[in-house]
């Protein structure tokens, strides 16, 4: 037994462990560890405050987007605590909170057909595949989602969630949720409209509007203005700030009204399921009465959403947590995002929530109020707590018009068409992904978003196969690719050597600059064989010269004969550069 290699071998595990157990190797897994040893008493004061404001506004938003998921309302609050204390540990924004969101919710309803047990087992089938590619480093894979794409996709959402909450804006009932029937629907059915729903839910959104409007016109307040005026502003500003909550609250006030006078003129939330979820395992088989559904049925039934829910959960966080990074000047880091979200779904997934993601509006609120870490999450999630320990009784009186008018001011801002004259400005091929994306998503979200991504592909990887190739005349003629070379622009390359050089007369010899050229690729070198074999055949000369050291080896290791014999001539051309002849210049490649 060699111990002198034992001894080595003992010493490289002992290196290994001590660098994956290192402290910088734990604050970059755990980045709660950079910000606490830090944290001070003024951090805590703007963190208590911040997380108080996401607080008042995450319980009625859970409440609303509950029922765009078609599921009952509690489990839009079991939804939103989780991610609060997860974040706090693993996030790297100190802005970004978790939570259900419009779009998500959205697609939970389209995937899971309103069933409480497919909703939870997508929430840990997506916080697995999350995880996956966090710990895989697969946060890259986000960067070929292009933003036209992204804004489609929102904007379409946000059409189809605002339109989806008319009917309980309305007080209309036996409303399809397919976009198309549901438009049709709802105009056909507009004599059925409730008078007090209608009065309500158009009421409240005239006041969030009104609200929202004094939250950002409203002036900054100086230290050196009268006490009372700075108390009637903070009272402003905690009432316009918390508006979801002041509305639902006095909807649910007047909705009590009626029901003691023995009248109620609004439809209601009604019964909802009091206290704190239960830790149990997620549903991975579901009984009901009629049938028995194992698991692989229940993944079966959620088809494409499996895929689609994980992908523009991490989508929509990620994008959120990058646009307040480089609004607020600091960096995150995808793959902990990543992480972050994908343990929140698994673990929500044992206390009964639907997939979760960043929440766009609750973020904007968190960075408006000035919070200096993710500590103040911990406090966002203790009101949540609170509200299903202590206030689900009082849920009963929630009118659905109130929490309609909620969703729709929420997704308003979210329907944004000014960006077409903007890529009409910048480049308007990406027009084609942004309106194919826009349109097909009414009809189905997942081909939609898949639509725009394939369409952004090939828009991405059209120099690819049409590089731009310089035509240079003198005693003979020079094509100067300007990029590199790949197997889609093999052909491209041919066809335009065959029209300068083989389609004319009399037929000419050809030089192929490749000085610019970095890399190629086993098709390339084989269509470069077939062109010096065709030119050869003709009678005529075909030259390649330009090549750079590392390119020369691999058409050398490529072992064909031919470019053995290059080599000497391709040495000799570049001896003769130095010519002084004027040359012709002209460009061949895809038009601009």
């Amino acid at each position: 037994m060699d111990w002198s290699n034992i001894q080595e071998s003992r010493r490289q595990t002992l290196g290994i462990c001590s660098r994956c157990c290192s402290y910088e190797t734990l604050k970059k897994k755990l980045p709660v560890l950079g910000w606490l040893p830090r944290y001070t008493l003024q951090w805590l004061q703007v963190d208590v405050i911040a997380g108080l404001s996401v607080g008042l506004t995450v319980v009625p938003q859970a409440l609303a987007y509950a029922d765009v998921a078609g599921l009952p309302v509690q489990y839009g609050l079991y939804s939103s605590f989780v991610g609060c204390f997860v974040y706090c540990v693993l996030g790297t924004s100190k802005d970004v909170t978790l939570g259900p969101t419009a779009i998500i919710s959205l697609l939970v309803s389209l995937y899971t057909y309103e069933d409480v047990s497919l909703a939870i087992l997508l929430s840990f089938l997506s916080g697995c595949i999350q995880l996956a590619m966090g710990l895989l480093n697969f946060g890259f894979l986000l960067d070929f989602i292009s933003y036209p794409v992204i804004k489609a996709f929102t904007s379409a959402a946000a059409v189809t969630i605002a339109f989806s909450q008319v009917k309980n804006l309305l007080g209309l009932k036996d409303i399809p949720r397919e976009f198309v029937l549901q438009v049709y629907e709802t105009f056909r059915k507009l004599p059925s409209t409730r008078l007090g729903d209608a009065l309500l839910g158009l009421s409240c959104i005239v006041i969030l509007v009104l609200l929202k409007w004094m939250k950002d016109t409203s002036p900054r307040m100086h230290r050196n203005i009268p006490r009372f005026y700075r108390l009637c502003n903070l009272i402003v500003w905690f009432i316009t700030t918390a508006r979801n909550a002041v509305i639902v609250i006095a909807a649910g006030l007047v909705a009590y009204s009626f029901q003691v006078l023995g009248s109620q003129p609004f439809i209601l939330t009604g019964k909802t399921a009091e206290g704190l979820p239960h830790f149990q395992l997620p549903p991975f088989s579901e009984t009901t009465a009629n049938e028995t559904r194992t698991f692989n049925e229940m993944v079966q039934k959620i088809g494409p959403g499996l895929f689609v829910v994980p992908l523009m959960g991490l989508l929509e966080s990620v994008a959120i947590a990058r646009a307040f990074a480089s609004q607020n000047n600091y960096r995150v880091n995808t793959n902990q995002e990543l992480l972050a979200i994908g343990l929140t779904n698994f673990l929500g997934s044992f206390l009964s929530s639907y997939p979760i993601t960043g929440s766009f509006g609750r973020t904007a609120l968190n960075s408006q109020t000035g919070v200096c870490t993710p500590a103040g999450g911990l406090i966002t999630g203790l009101v949540v707590l609170l509200s299903l320990g202590y206030l689900t009784p009082l849920f009963f009186y929630i009118p659905k018009a109130a929490l309609a008018a909620v969703i729709i001011c929420a997704v308003a801002p979210m329907f944004d068409l000014r960006i077409c004259k903007t890529l009409w400005n910048v480049k308007r091929l990406d027009l084609v992904p942004f309106l194919l994306t826009f349109l097909v998503s009414f009809w189905e979200i997942q081909y939609g978003i898949l639509a725009g991504i394939l369409v952004s592909i090939v828009i991405l990887c059209y120099p690819v196969a049409r590089p731009q190739i310089k035509v240079l005349e003198s005693e003979s003629l020079v094509l100067q690719p300007t990029s590199g070379l790949y197997f889609p622009a093999m052909e491209f390359v041919r066809d335009t050597v065959h029209e300068k050089a083989l389609a004319v007369s009399p037929q000419r010899s050809v030089t192929l600059d490749l000085s610019q050229v970095t890399m190629v690729d086993y098709t390339i070198v084989v269509g470069l064989r077939d062109l010096l074999h065709e030119f050869k055949s003709q009678g005529l000369c075909l030259t390649i010269r330009g090549l750079q050291p590392p390119l020369l080896q691999k058409l050398m290791a490529a072992d064909l004969k031919a470019f053995h014999h290059l080599q000497g001539k391709t040495e000799d051309r570049l001896k003769d550069e130095d010519s002084t002849e004027p040359l012709l210049q002209g460009v061949i490649g895809p038009s601009k």
